[in-house]
């Protein structure tokens, strides 16, 4: 094989923060290349570097692609070199079409100059059959699923020609099988168009399942490159490779782990789709959790695991709900958002940062942005009070930023993360549901968010944890509760479960165990 891209010693500095030093990599054509790093330890930065997000001359070094030096001033000027980049957070306009979306910028256009919808609708079609994806291509993407819509991203790519594919996070906010097909159509391209990927990703398993080489970057430098092939090329050697240690125990050793009585209990929860009259999302579920107790929501995608928290977090989701919400023994009448969170409950949405966070804002003022109330007198806040307030947390959670001054558009993923958690705590909530915690974060990040969740556990708080990671859900909480189609199909006690069983139940519509799951 020839080596398609060369970065070499590329540098970047943003005001008082080296991002990238003297960073190297060498991509061979036609393979899948793996970059795994902690979060912020400069990844993404590369891939904008070498996709013209960051033009030439706001960095040092070279990139070589096909042999030749690369000066990309825009990212347009890399698309027509053939480097196509597919960011974490899709760049679909959700009310047009497939087709439009595919050759949005890139028309097909007629001998008028007007665009040729028979033409445009026809060669959306065949981009789609490469990719797997058999839908009209006059659907409104917003009527697709995330994995869909994905596919439509990389149908998007193949239309410009693409020689070289970056994916950053392609599969964080996908479901096993759309993770798994999304992962064979990367080989299948390799293999029948001699496409190179390469694939920016947390999923480890991901990484051994699809890759030639993974290159380590940590701090903003390369640690390693070498083949999957090479006998040690595993999970635990990119682990210390990413935080610089071993990581013996993925999940923290919960300690003081004491069950007291039952703080949150929810009895025959319905709830109905917000736009669509008759679908009835959730029905009659119905859980507890106690004081200093996880537990954990598990469910396949559409199961309705974050239906059900919005729609308990003071209706933040659907209409026509029913059913009984008690705290404490008391029960609840929780009408609003702010309604849930003077009640002592608290939620971290799965999607920081279009319902996490005010990304243009900054980490004091994001944390701050739920306890305005205790921080004001007479309609005013306490800007001092404000100030020790985030920087403790910045301090307690590790949030690895130099000021809190810092737009949290700015950090990491990571540590986006610990700022919608940092938020949330100072709430005093006693009951906090974390919706997809870790999504999208590295496995070091993983870790002092799993500690931050048996803080939360020692202290006293129910916790209620959603995740799409089984292992995940079996090395956090103490109980398992299952979803299938809007219903709770069986709990069970997470030293009796494993992931074939939890996966039993989240496949069936009703089992025998859950007329009891309530208990």
């Amino acid at each position: 094989m020839s080596t398609i891209l060369e970065m070499r010693n590329i540098t970047k500095t943003f005001p008082g923060v080296k991002a990238l030093s003297n960073v190297n990599l060498s991509v061979e054509q036609g393979e899948i290349h793996a970059i795994c790093g902690e979060n912020g330890a400069g990844k993404s930065t590369l891939m904008k570097v070498l996709s013209g997000v960051y033009p030439f001359g706001t960095y040092e070094g070279d990139i070589v692609f096909e042999g030749n030096v690369a000066r990309f001033h825009s990212i347009n000027e890399s698309e027509e070199a053939g480097i196509v980049i597919i960011h974490q957070e899709l760049a679909l306009v959700p009310h047009l079409t497939v087709a439009e979306n595919i050759f949005l910028g890139n028309e097909r256009k007629g001998s008028t100059g007007l665009i040729n919808w028979n033409r445009a609708n026809l060669e959306a079609m065949e981009l789609m059959a490469q990719v797997g994806l058999h839908e009209n291509p006059t659907t409104p993407v917003n009527q697709l699923g995330v994995g869909k819509q994905q596919l439509i991203e990389i149908a998007k790519a193949l239309s410009k020609d693409v020689k070289l594919l970056i994916l950053d996070e392609p599969t964080a906010a996908l479901n096993d099988t759309d993770s798994e097909h999304l992962l064979g159509l990367l080989r299948k391209l390799k293999a029948e168009q001699g496409i190179t990927s390469i694939m920016i990703s947390h999923k480890l398993n991901e990484i051994e399942s699809v890759a030639d080489t993974t290159t380590v970057i940590r701090d903003g430098q390369t640690i390693e490159s070498f083949a999957m092939s090479e006998p040690d090329a595993n999970q635990d050697r990119i682990i210390r490779g990413m935080v610089g240690r071993d990581l013996e125990h993925r999940y923290p050793e919960r300690t003081d782990h004491t069950i007291g009585e039952e703080i949150f209990r929810v009895e025959n929860w319905s709830v109905f789709h917000p736009t669509q009259q008759e679908r009835e999302v959730i029905q009659d579920a119905s859980f507890s959790v106690r004081a200093g107790e996880v537990v954990g929501l598990a469910g396949l995608m559409g199961a309705g695991r974050t239906e059900l928290a919005m729609s308990l977090f003071g209706r933040a989701y659907g209409r026509k709900h029913s059913g009984k919400v008690f705290k404490n023994g008391k029960e609840l009448r929780l009408r609003s958002v702010s309604d849930a969170i003077k009640n002592g409950i608290a939620y971290a949405t799965e999607d920081r940062k279009k319902y996490g966070l005010n990304l243009i804002e900054d980490i004091r003022r994001n944390i701050s942005a739920a306890s305005l109330f205790k921080l004001s007198s007479n309609g005013w806040v306490n800007a001092n009070e404000e100030l020790k307030v985030a920087e403790d947390y910045r301090s307690s959670m590790n949030i690895k930023t130099p000021s809190v001054i810092q737009k949290v558009g700015n950090l990491s993923g990571g540590n986006q993360q610990k700022v919608v958690l940092s938020k949330w705590i100072y709430t005093d909530a006693d009951v906090i549901i974390l919706d997809e915690p870790t999504r999208g974060i590295d496995v070091g990040a993983k870790y002092e968010i799993y500690t931050i969740i048996n803080k939360l556990a020692a202290e006293g708080k129910a916790v209620i944890v959603i995740s799409s990671e089984l292992p995940e859900l079996l090395g956090t909480c103490d109980r398992i509760y299952t979803l299938a189609f809007g219903r709770i199909t069986g709990v069970l006690d997470v030293k009796e479960a494993t992931q074939e069983s939890l996966m039993k139940l989240m496949t069936q519509e009703r089992s025998a165990s859950a007329a009891g799951a309530g208990k």
